[in-house]
């Protein structure tokens, strides 16, 4: 039976009002991660107010070894 291992990272948005996210940093973070054998399952953001977001979290697996 396969097994999996998870990992959640927590990214903090900038700007005034929130949301704004460097996006080079965000996918380098990201290929850095895939590289090391994690895959992306899942991506959401966490409201602040009126709309805006305060973090984005990420949620990877890979295969446990």
């Amino acid at each position: 039976m396969e097994q999996w291992e998870y990992k959640t990272m927590k990214f903090k948005t900038g700007g005034f009002f929130g949301g704004k996210v460097d996006e080079y940093e965000f996918q380098e973070e990201l290929n850095q991660h895939g590289q090391l054998g994690w895959e992306l399952v899942s991506c959401f953001d966490t409201s602040q107010s009126q709309g805006a977001s305060r973090d984005i979290i990420v949620v990877f697996k890979r295969k446990k070894t």
